[in-house]
């Protein structure tokens, strides 16, 4: 018998992820803190819960993905001395969102505490690999026989899991990630402002740069965008931010120089000044094209 599935969170990762599970045949129960989300799911066949209580109690496993450690803190109703406020005791919850490490551990902590079971899972990919079910899926747990358990879900909404051990490796592994693709972003994003600021025809620029040792399926998916002007969200803005933000702080507390990545925060952080939080993270080339204010350069 399949496993009972919940999905805590529907927007861009969570409706895609939710449909390809039921796609996969199982039963999925989903919430959303903005009710109007869910409705598309409701007309295709998914079971839509009254509250977070509501879809815990009837899976067997929920998966949260959510914006970051407020809005998981408040599903879960956690207290200030961090216990949870939501029963799941014999539930497992399986986070798939982005966040801090040592938030990651310090959740695993309370799931424990409740009586629950707790998988760290945060997924690789963008809007584009979520409705097609090829997300990388990353997963950690205290016990492996969880992610055994969870495989069947994971296959159903990715190409690839990576077992990265404990908790919280699988954050590690994604802040690792991130930083690479970030950095990929941010100069396709550079190397496109440059080419049109020197009288280059950006068109032709991309088409070699696809033709080259550096075409991968990120240059593939900014390259239409980056020639449109389309600025509409695959990765926010927002998300990049907060994840570069986390590698920074990770490298800090660890007295490592990384250079690209401070330089990313900075420039994303701009954009997040300047109001463009939802927008695609190729939005960051507003950024480039106005100059970066002499405050920040200093």
């Amino acid at each position: 018998m399949m496993m009972k599935l919940g999905v805590i969170g529907i927007g861009v990762m969570g409706d895609p992820i939710a449909r390809n599970l039921k796609k996969a045949g199982f039963d999925v129960t989903v919430y959303s803190r903005r009710p109007e989300s869910c409705a598309p799911l409701r007309e295709a066949g998914i079971a839509v819960g009254q509250g977070v209580a509501d879809v815990i109690a009837a899976s067997d496993a929920t998966i949260l993905m959510l914006p970051g450690h407020k809005e998981i803190d408040a599903v879960l109703q956690r207290a200030a001395d961090g216990r949870i406020g939501v029963p799941v005791e014999g539930k497992t919850l399986v986070l798939m969102a982005t966040v801090a490490p040592a938030y990651s551990l310090a959740l695993e902590r309370a799931v424990l505490a409740a009586g629950g079971r707790y998988v760290e899972s945060p997924v690789s990919g963008s809007k584009t690999p979520a409705q097609t079910g090829q997300l990388v899926v990353l997963a950690a747990a205290a016990d492996p026989a969880q992610l055994d358990a969870l495989q069947p879900a994971f296959d159903a909404i990715g190409k690839r899991t990576v077992r990265c051990g404990a908790v919280p490796g699988a954050m590690r592994m994604k802040l690792a990630n991130n930083l690479l693709l970030i950095a990929s972003f941010e100069a396709i994003t550079e190397a496109v402002h440059f080419a049109g600021s020197v009288g280059l025809d950006v068109q032709q620029f991309l088409e070699m740069a696809q033709a080259g040792p550096l075409a991968n399926d990120v240059l593939r998916m900014k390259a239409p965008k980056l020639l449109a002007d389309d600025f509409e969200r695959q990765a926010a803005i927002s998300q990049a931010f907060k994840d570069i933000g986390f590698v920074c702080d990770e490298a800090e507390a660890r007295g490592l120089w990384l250079p690209a990545a401070r330089t990313n925060r900075t420039v994303f952080g701009e954009a997040m000044r300047r109001g463009q939080g939802d927008e695609d993270v190729i939005g960051v080339i507003k950024v480039l094209r106005d100059g970066m204010p002499s405050a920040i350069d200093a």
